[in-house]
């Protein structure tokens, strides 16, 4: 059984779509008036179009594309980001250019991926003392490099 996503695309694209039966997110594409240019190091929003109406029990999680992160040096900034279900507004990707070269984004391009995601709502109860584990306050890089 599948969760249904309200969206309104005021792009010319497609909507989202799973490339395969097996994959996890579907990919999002800029929505542009003219090219984006990103210099090395620089950061962009980039807009898409789309607009999303989830059920509560949902997050959408904008996250990386793989294949341009290796082949062109782009990234998503804020990763994954999170899309609540209560946001209306118009789906937008930080893009950050990790190459020592310019990149340049067109009007359609695939720029990140988008995975829905279960919210679970906790309650929190106020202690006065944690119970104890092996791992106890250890924090980065407390286990060693092997």
């Amino acid at each position: 059984m599948s969760t249904i996503v309200k969206i309104v695309n005021k792009s010319p694209h497609a909507l989202p779509a799973y490339a395969t039966a097996g994959s996890s997110g579907v990919d999002i594409r800029a929505h542009l008036e003219q090219p984006i240019i990103i210099a090395p190091l620089e950061r962009v929003l980039v807009p898409t179009g789309l607009f999303f109406e989830m059920p509560e029990h949902l997050e959408a999680q904008v996250r990386p594309r793989s294949g341009l992160a290796i082949k062109q040096g782009l990234t998503c900034l804020n990763t994954p980001g999170t899309i609540d279900a209560d946001f209306r507004g118009e789906v937008k990707v930080i893009l950050i250019n990790l190459s020592n070269e310019a990149q340049t984004i067109q009007d359609g391009d695939r720029i990140a991926q988008v995975v829905f995601q279960q919210v679970e709502k906790v309650v929190f109860e106020q202690v006065e003392q944690l119970n104890e584990t092996v791992r106890g306050a250890g924090g980065f890089g407390h286990t060693g490099k092997h």
